[in-house]
């Protein structure tokens, strides 16, 4: 069982109303450049085409209607930009995704030996308006000792859209996007100027690639967070959210060093007074309601999460971790947590009748589980 959508992100990006917005960039940029074939052109195909797809499809559509010479195609781009976004703030400008098929110009035309600095220039200037994270990822791959020592120097940028590239196109595991060739330690030392940044756009994508290389290497990421506190280069807010944000996934996991640093390390001294589901059997659209009742036998920090197994389809059952609480209990302190877990039909993950189980999790440890039984409607 799955939700039905109406809403469609690609037509929310890519609609005709973007296209001529896009078309009257290059109109206003090239005198040769034809809006109505540009629009007819890209249009006709968009009702057969995803979203990543539609910017490689515009993309294609710009290279028929510009000139075949691609230092002066990527002239006329870069005159056809938009206003750079708002260097003065700090976070969630993303910036228009009908700039991402020009990145996308780039990496598709420009990755010749002779024209490997114009280009990366270019995703200088375009990651200003919308992230190239994509794009440069290409020349990562095709040359990555020079686009390295690019994005190094982009590290120190006054731009924060351009710092943020250097973190978030390195990233080993960036979603949407191609597999770079490099070695995961190879952009730490990106990495290591990039942390003490003061936008959190960019302390953000820090946080993210370390969670990518926590994936990888684990003892990695705990190694160079403890370093990095231990400096005292950024602050201490910002540096504990640089650290929680990093070590995510671990701390899902479990993993003791991650669970260390962050106050949860050791396993849990308590008494689980009571763990009882309330609703033995839901049906699809309602919520599992449960109790868990504990106590403390000492001072101690107690993460507490739970684990959903969910029922499959004959399939590899599907596993999430959920948060419940994070305290700083006392001994012989009483918890008491009331939880409802919704259990409606998303177009992100399916539900099938059957068994589920509830596991708590505290401190990365197992302590109990119960089941109920999902029922459809």
């Amino acid at each position: 069982m799955k939700a039905e959508t109406s809403f469609s992100l690609k037509d929310q990006l890519f609609n005709p109303e973007k296209v001529a917005w896009l078309s009257g960039l290059f109109s206003g940029a090239y005198e040769g450049f034809d809006e109505n074939a540009f629009q007819t052109a890209v249009l006709e195909k968009f009702p057969d085409l995803e979203l990543k797809e539609r910017i490689v499809h515009i993309t294609e559509m710009l290279h028929k209607h510009l000139p075949r010479d691609y230092p002066e195609a990527l002239k006329i781009v870069l005159d056809a930009l938009p206003p750079e976004l708002d260097p003065s703030l700090k976070d969630d400008d993303f910036g228009d995704f009908m700039i991402a098929p020009l990145s996308h110009f780039v990496a598709t035309y420009g990755q010749a030996p002779e024209h490997l600095q114009l280009s990366l220039n270019a995703l200088r200037e375009l990651t200003k308006r919308f992230s190239a994270e994509d794009a440069i990822r290409y020349f990562i791959n095709a040359y990555p000792a020079e686009t390295l020592s690019f994005l190094t120097e982009g590290a120190k940028h006054k731009n924060y859209h351009v710092r943020r590239l250097s973190s978030e196109g390195t990233r080993p595991k960036l979603p949407w996007c191609q597999k770079l060739i490099i070695d995961h330690e190879q952009p730490l030392a990106i990495l290591d100027i990039l942390y003490a940044d003061s936008t959190r756009f960019v302390t953000r994508s820090v946080a993210n690639h370390l969670n990518d290389i926590s994936k990888i290497a684990p003892a990695t990421v705990v190694e160079t967070l403890a370093r990095w506190k231990e400096s005292k280069k950024q602050s201490e807010k910002e540096m504990d959210f640089i650290i929680n944000h990093s070590l995510r996934t671990l701390i899902k996991k479990g993993d003791p060093e991650a669970l260390n640093m962050i106050g949860f390390g050791g396993k849990p001294d308590v008494d689980i007074v009571e763990f009882s589901i309330a609703t033995p059997e839901v049906v699809v659209g309602n919520a599992c309601e449960f109790v868990l009742k504990l106590k403390a036998r000492k001072e101690q920090g107690l993460l507490i999460d739970y684990i959903m197994d969910f029922a499959s389809n004959g399939k590899k059952a599907g596993r999430k971790i959920f948060k419940l609480k994070q305290v700083k209990a006392q001994k012989g302190q009483d918890i008491v947590i009331k939880k409802k877990h919704p259990l409606k039909l998303m177009t992100t993950r399916r539900l099938y009748a059957g068994e589920h189980k509830i596991t708590i999790q505290i401190n990365g440890k197992a302590l109990g589980s119960q089941t109920f039984e999902l029922l459809e409607p």
